[in-house]
């Protein structure tokens, strides 16, 4: 996501060796799902992975957690399996044969 932005925004990358630049990434992650959450019932910011996991950072569980679709104090286990059900329903919603045309 962060080079796609780059390039086409013409505007330098996130640094995300730098905390400050990481919350914002969160943040803009964050806006994001609250624009399309209403429309969707899905947390589109499921399919940016966390850097270096194959899983979504923490702040997709907090919000998961604030939008009350997580329980608070979730297992490793419930939070995996709520991200792997967003990640699929969201596949299944953008689907070649979902969209309009």
């Amino acid at each position: 996501m962060n080079s796609v932005l780059a390039r086409r925004t013409g505007l330098p990358g996130f640094d995300f060796e730098q905390a400050d630049e990481r919350a914002a990434m969160g943040h803009l992650l964050g806006l994001i799902v609250e624009r399309d959450y209403p429309e969707s019932g899905l947390m589109i910011s499921a399919l940016v992975h966390y850097l270096g996991a194959n899983d979504a950072g923490p702040g997709f569980y907090t919000l998961a957690q604030q939008l009350g679709l997580l329980p608070k104090g979730s297992s490793a286990t419930v939070k995996l399996e709520f991200w792997i059900g967003q990640v699929n329903s969201l596949h299944e919603r953008h689907a070649p044969s979902h969209l309009p045309g």
